[in-house]
C-alpha cells in the first residue's frame, strides 16, 4: 500500500514537472528564455518544452504596434519663447532579446530620448516655424528615435506632435493676429465681391446698349428697305399710268384720223352746202380763202342767214 501511495506521488510530481515544462506562444508574442541564468533561445509562436529546473521564460515580448503617449514637455524655441509639448509615440519591438537585455526600463528611456531630442529640433526654429512645420519634426524626431533605439530591438514607425501649448500672451496676440487676418481678408472677398458685382452690371449695360443699337440698326434697315420698295411701286405705278395715258392718246388719235375725212372731201361738201343754201335765190355769198376750218365754213353761214 505504502508502495503505491509513493507510486502515485512520484506520478503527479513527474506530470506537474512536464505541465510546468510544456509552453505555448500565442500569436504577436515571443518569449526570452534563459539557462542557467544565461540567454538561451527566443520562442516564438507555437508549442515548446524547456528543460526543468534549468530553463526559465526572462520576459515575455509583445510583437504588436504599441502607442505610447508622453506628458507634455517644456520646450524653447530659437526666439526664446517657451512653450510646451507633448508627444506620442507609435514603436514595435523587432528583436526580442536586445528588447529584454538591451536597456532597462525601455519605455522611460524613449520618452527621456524623446523629450531631449525634442528640445534640439525645436530650439532650431522659431515660434512661426513650429506651429507651421509639424510634419517636419515628426519627420526628423521619428529618424532620430529610430537610430537611437535600434539597439534596443525597438522600431519607431511614427512620431505625432499632439499639442503645442505656447504661452498665454502668445495664444491673445495669435489670436488677435488670426482677428485682423479674417477682417482683412473678409474685406477682400468684399471688395471683390463688389468689384465682380461692378463689372457685370457694366458688362450688361454694354450688352444691352449693344443689343439696343443692333436692334435700332435692324429696325433702320428694314424702314429703309420698306421706304425704298414703296418708292420703287410707286414709281413704276406712276411710269405704267404715263404709259397707259399715252397708249390712250395714241389710241384717240389713230381713231380719229381713221374717222376724219380728207381736206378735199370736206371742201367739196362745204361747196355743195353753200350751193343748196343758194339755191337760185339771188344771195350774197362770202366765200372764206379758207375752208379748211370749220370756223371759216360757220361764219360763211351766219353771212348767208343776214343777207335773207
Amino acid at each position: 500500500m505504502a508502495g503505491n501511495i509513493v507510486l502515485i506521488t512520484f506520478a503527479v510530481i513527474i506530470l506537474l514537472i512536464l505541465a510546468t515544462s510544456i509552453r505555448i506562444v500565442p500569436q504577436a508574442q515571443a518569449y526570452v528564455v534563459e539557462r542557467l541564468g544565461g540567454y538561451q533561445a527566443t520562442w516564438n509562436v507555437g508549442l515548446h518544452l524547456k528543460v526543468p529546473f534549468i530553463d526559465r521564460v526572462a520576459k515575455r515580448v509583445l510583437l504588436k504596434e504599441q502607442v505610447v503617449d508622453f506628458a507634455p514637455q517644456p520646450v524653447i524655441t530659437k526666439d526664446n519663447v517657451t512653450m510646451k509639448i507633448d508627444t506620442v509615440i507609435f514603436f514595435q519591438i523587432t528583436d526580442p532579446k536586445l528588447f529584454a537585455y538591451g536597456v532597462e526600463r525601455p519605455i522611460m528611456a524613449i520618452e527621456n530620448l524623446t523629450a531631449t531630442t525634442l528640445r534640439n529640433i525645436i530650439g532650431d526654429l522659431e515660434l512661426d516655424q513650429t506651429l507651421t512645420s509639424r510634419e517636419v519634426i515628426n519627420t526628423k524626431m521619428r529618424v532620430s528615435l529610430d537610430v537611437a533605439t535600434d539597439p534596443w530591438g525597438i522600431k519607431v514607425n511614427r512620431v505625432e506632435l499632439k499639442n503645442i501649448i505656447p504661452p498665454a500672451a502668445i495664444q491673445d496676440a495669435m489670436e488677435k493676429q488670426m482677428k485682423a487676418e479674417r477682417e482683412r481678408r473678409e474685406a477682400i472677398l468684399r471688395a471683390e465681391g463688389e468689384k465682380t458685382s461692378t463689372i457685370l452690371v457694366a458688362e450688361g449695360k454694354k450688352e444691352s446698349v449693344i443689343l439696343e443699337a443692333e436692334a435700332e440698326k435692324a429696325a433702320a434697315i428694314l424702314r429703309a428697305e420698306a421706304h425704298k420698295e414703296a418708292t420703287i411701286r410707286e414709281a413704276e405705278g406712276e411710269a405704267q399710268a404715263i404709259l397707259a395715258l399715252q397708249q390712250a392718246n395714241a389710241d384717240g388719235i389713230r381713231f380719229l384720223n381713221e374717222a376724219a375725212p380728207g381736206n378735199a372731201v370736206l371742201q367739196l361738201k362745204s361747196l355743195e352746202a353753200f350751193a343748196k343754201a343758194a339755191d337760185g335765190k339771188a344771195t350774197k355769198i362770202i366765200i372764206p380763202s379758207e375752208i379748211q376750218g370749220i370756223a371759216g365754213l360757220a361764219k360763211s353761214l351766219v353771212e348767208v342767214g343776214k343777207e335773207e
